[in-house]
């Protein structure tokens, strides 16, 4: 169990309400009223159409699209509304 516990705080992932979720990057910009621009880390880029939610874990949007230097990639998250996403607020994935 320790192994476990070490290898989460060291890496990318979070456990939280039973459910491991996945860091899918931060808030880079926000893009009208339905589009988010995140910063992923290139080492673990998140799935394409995976549901992206916030750190209480509720529903943000769609990872629609990864773009951008291989380096330093953004994605493109789909939103019903953006209202409370805020720059630099961390997205997970499910």
């Amino acid at each position: 169990m320790y192994n476990i516990y070490r290898l989460l705080i060291n890496s990318n992932f979070v456990f939280q309400e039973g459910h491991l979720l996945k860091l899918a990057g931060q808030i880079r910009s926000v893009v009208g009223k339905h589009l988010v621009i995140v910063n992923c880390d290139s080492a673990q880029l998140p799935r394409l159409y995976a549901d992206v939610v916030d750190s209480h874990q509720k529903p943000v949007g769609k990872l629609v699209e990864v773009f951008g230097n291989i380096k330093n990639p953004c994605a493109a998250v789909y939103c019903k509304d953006t209202g409370n996403c805020a720059i630099n607020e961390k997205l997970y994935t499910k």
